[in-house]
């Protein structure tokens, strides 16, 4: 975990990737989005999407749970070395969240996360907005997409 002036325009986090299995799906479906092309197999090939098909709040929620998982393991890792850890805020919102390619059963989803922006708040002088494009592929081909914002603690100032 870094302070906000710590990011660089470089900055890239390899999330993890998440395979969508057949059973996952439909119980995703079945609790959040179910629509018949995530619940039957022969309902998604008769669909548009060619096959059971993850609803695009599934694969967001994969995303968040590996940004949570990086998210912690950055933390202990600087607490491992002794030094201090900022703690992220809450999210004021995403933009242009996109789902551009259906992801189908069987298919893994590696998720990424980039640089954005980095800016201090103007209305609290602690924290800053952290933006990250943040990116889910199938076999190198971009599936999903959106920008996401999170209050992000600026370092200290000396006294």
């Amino acid at each position: 975990m870094m302070w906000l002036e710590e990011f660089t325009p470089e900055w890239v986090a390899e999330l993890g990737a998440h395979t969508f299995t057949a059973e996952e799906i439909v119980a995703f479906a079945r609790d959040w989005d179910p629509q018949p092309f995530h619940l039957d197999e022969a309902a998604g090939q008769a669909s548009l999407f060619g096959g059971l098909a993850a609803s695009g709040w599934h694969v967001a929620c994969e995303w968040m749970a590996l940004w949570i998982a990086h998210q912690n393991r950055e933390m202990e890792a600087r607490a491992a070395r002794g030094e201090v850890v900022p703690v992220p805020g809450p999210s004021p919102g995403f933009d242009d969240m996109r789902w551009l390619k259906p992801v189908l059963a069987g298919q893994t989803v590696v998720y990424r996360a980039t640089l954005h922006s980095a800016r201090p708040s103007a209305t609290r002088p602690a924290w800053g907005i952290l933006s990250t494009d943040n990116l889910g592929f199938v076999d190198d081909e971009l599936v999903f997409r959106f920008t996401a914002r999170v209050m992000w603690p600026r370092r200290p100032v000396a006294p």
